[in-house]
């Protein structure tokens, strides 16, 4: 097992001679993960481009074809680094508050439900819940909002307490645009492909029951109870993501049909930008069999477009659970006769890249199975989040306890939550509050 230097009880710092900047792994000894992954973050700490060191969390685990562990936070001033992050732009999770406790809510109404969820919460379909063309661009282009309008959506809370209001792409982006960086046979695919939970990445529905809350006044202001069924959602941006994700990277494809629709997207690709295109093609290409890491620099036209079809394509995970949670809202009307309430009481992303201020500094943030876990501050223009700071939660490994808990302090050296999904049918949530601030880092050296 490679040395660190422990700082405390639960972060290490792991760096060799030839790497630019450390990692900071956020585990006990025990938790340390294996020699392989350890030989990724190496290969990847070398990079010159990367800004401060790289954060790994406690269960930081490789994937097959994957350059990055999962479960990591890589920074740079300058560039965009599409092996950094999964092919899979804004896989997330969304926490839904009901109405539903042990008074009305029996074993027998939980199978009846479970049934019924089968058929509209599919793991794998060709066909999911077709939505029109325009409506598929106008996800990519402003997010869920009109996608809700089109649902008709009754879930409470649905836009504000969506990360990014539910949409990743900036003002100043337009349609035009996103034609420029993703084929509009993509668009055709995808307007077919929501709705589908997905198999690949322990994708699941948890339905779970609060069982214990450590912080009364904090659970009031997020408005939950012992005894109170919540629903805990996995999910992304399927397969639109994935081939708009495949277009920039240098990443072996999976798939015959994945190699297949790439050639057919890019062959009738009608973007103003076929020429920047072309040279990613090549870089692409360079990169192929490279241990180095292919890297956009930011202000490019490549940079650009690559950002666009990552931030453009990620709505599509925002907009995938918008529509899960509507075909869970009909099917809970189905089994108990009435509209049982469903409130959004956060959805996050864990796979995506943003512009953020860290250290005084106007950084890229690449998040590869991690959260935000941000402070009131940083939370400001939020009205619940801007005295709680950011929820976070972390799921059931089957039977085992969930947690949900807040950022309750800016602290620039903090962890950042990690996800740790398993499918499950029934857990149980537990309440935590500010088991974040039981770790403080210092700032490593550039």
């Amino acid at each position: 097992m490679p040395k660190t230097k422990k700082i405390n009880p639960h972060l290490q710092q792991f760096q060799t001679k030839e790497m630019s900047v450390p990692v900071i792994f956020h585990t006990s000894d025990a938790l340390l993960p294996n020699q392989h992954t350890f030989d990724q973050l190496e290969n990847l700490g070398k990079d010159k481009r990367l800004f401060s060191h790289i954060a790994a969390m406690s269960d930081v685990h490789p994937k097959a074809g994957r350059k990055n562990p999962t479960g990591t936070i890589v920074v740079s001033k300058t560039h965009l680094f599409p092996q950094i992050n999964d092919t899979a732009p804004n896989c997330g999770m969304r926490f839904l508050r009901t109405d539903l406790n042990d008074q009305n809510l029996t074993e027998e109404k939980i199978d009846e439900l479970f049934k019924e969820l089968i058929e509209v919460i599919p793991t794998k379909k060709y066909v999911g819940n077709k939505i029109p063309y325009q409506l598929a661009v106008d996800i990519a282009h402003k997010g869920i909002n009109p996608l809700l309008s089109h649902l008709k959506s009754r879930t409470k809370n649905e836009l504000e307490n969506s990360s990014m209001n539910g949409n990743m792409v900036p003002a100043e982006i337009s349609q035009r645009d996103i034609f420029d960086a993703i084929p509009k046979f993509f668009f055709h695919v995808g307007k077919y492909r929501l709705g589908i939970l997905g198999a690949a990445g322990n994708h699941f529905l948890d339905l779970m029951k609060i069982t214990e809350i450590k912080d009364n006044e904090i659970a009031e202001k997020f408005n939950l109870k012992v005894g109170q069924y919540i629903f805990l959602m996995h999910t992304g941006s399927g397969l639109f993501g994935q081939y708009a994700s495949y277009m920039y990277t240098p990443k072996t494809k999976e798939h015959f049909s994945q190699k297949m629709m790439l050639k057919i997207g890019t062959t009738f690709f009608d973007s103003q930008k076929k020429q920047v295109y072309k040279n990613i093609a090549e870089k692409i290409k360079k990169y192929q069999n490279s241990d180095e890491f292919l890297g956009y620099e930011a202000d490019s036209l490549e940079g650009k477009m690559y950002l666009t079809a990552h931030q453009a394509s990620a709505n599509f995970g925002f907009a995938n659970r918008a529509v899960l949670t509507d075909n869970l809202d009909r099917a809970l009307e189905r089994v108990f006769g009435r509209q049982v309430e469903l409130d959004l009481l956060y959805d996050t992303p864990h796979i995506f890249n943003r512009k953020e201020d860290h250290f005084g500094e106007d950084v890229w943030v690449h998040r590869n199975g991690t959260v935000s876990a941000d402070g009131p501050q940083r939370m400001k223009n939020h009205p619940l989040f801007s005295q709680t700071g950011e929820p976070v939660f972390i799921p059931s490994s089957m039977s085992t306890p969930a947690y949900f808990f807040q950022q309750a302090m800016e602290q620039e050296n903090a962890p950042k939550a990690k996800k740790m999904p398993r499918i499950a049918k029934k857990n149980y949530l537990k309440k935590w509050k500010n088991v974040m601030s039981n770790y403080t880092m210092p700032l490593p050296k550039e």
